[in-house]
């Protein structure tokens, strides 16, 4: 079973596909990437684990591919 990533992994890996912040307010980041429609929301908490389904539908919403492994 797979588990989730940390707030800081999932920005890194947008950061690293070429999202930026659009827009901050309190602990809630938007990113965002020309070419993509929607923005997408990340709960900054650092250390803390997002919940699995809630990293999938990050990956999703940015477009991008989860690998199993």
């Amino acid at each position: 079973m797979s588990r989730g990533f940390f707030s800081r992994l999932l920005v890194r890996l947008l950061e690293h596909n070429g999202f930026t912040v659009t827009k901050e307010k309190g602990s809630i980041r938007y990113y965002g990437k020309p070419g993509v429609e929607r923005l997408v929301r990340i709960d900054f908490h650092g250390s803390r684990e997002v919940p699995t389904g809630t990293c999938h539908a990050i990956l999703r919403a940015a477009g991008l591919k989860h690998r199993e492994g």
